[in-house]
């Protein structure tokens, strides 16, 4: 009775948090619209208005990717896996992870609201590469070590489609 209890009032404190974080984003306080909000202001993305809209969440506004379209994903941990759309493909996909973990289990560990990395792939090069490799697409994705090294732009500046400035860098280590 008594972690019930306990388990209510941190839910109760829980819910006032997430009403807080729900009128700044102003969609329910779920990792993913949290992502796509942090995301469109830090790398200048126009979001579409239907947050239920599948594969693509916005389109980049300006620099060399402007224009190009984007499915934004934040992951508690970064298991190398990816959920990649079997629909519609976004011309790229940004990806904010916690630390780095092996997909075991998660009994008595956390998943953090934080950002550690962040990546960007290429889905006209990720896609082929994927399948030459015979892997499965769809829902949990698994990529290889040295795809998520490629791609990575936080806070190693391996992929240099997008380049980051250090106004965008001081951004993002709010987040950390």
């Amino acid at each position: 009775m008594e972690l019930l209890t306990q388990l209510s009032e941190l839910l109760k404190e829980k819910n006032q948090i997430d009403n807080k974080i729900t009128v700044i984003l102003n969609r329910p306080c779920t990792l993913g619209h949290l992502g796509e909000f942090i995301a469109s202001k830090i790398f200048n993305i126009k979001l579409r208005d239907a947050a239920t809209s599948t594969g693509i969440d916005g389109y980049f506004t300006e620099g060399g990717l402007k224009g190009k379209s984007v499915d934004i994903k934040f992951y508690g941990k970064m298991e190398n896996i990816l959920d990649v759309s079997t629909k519609i493909l976004p011309d790229y996909y940004l990806v904010f992870t916690g630390a780095k973990a092996a997909a075991v289990s998660s009994k008595g560990k956390t998943r953090p609201w934080v950002i550690n990395y962040i990546y960007l792939f290429n889905t006209v090069k990720l896609i082929p590469i994927l399948k030459s490799y015979g892997v499965r697409i769809g829902i949990a994705t698994s990529l290889r070590s040295f795809l998520w090294d490629d791609a990575e732009i936080y806070p190693e500046k391996r992929n240099q489609e997008l380049k980051l400035s250090s106004e965008q860098f001081k951004l993002i280590e709010l987040f950390k």
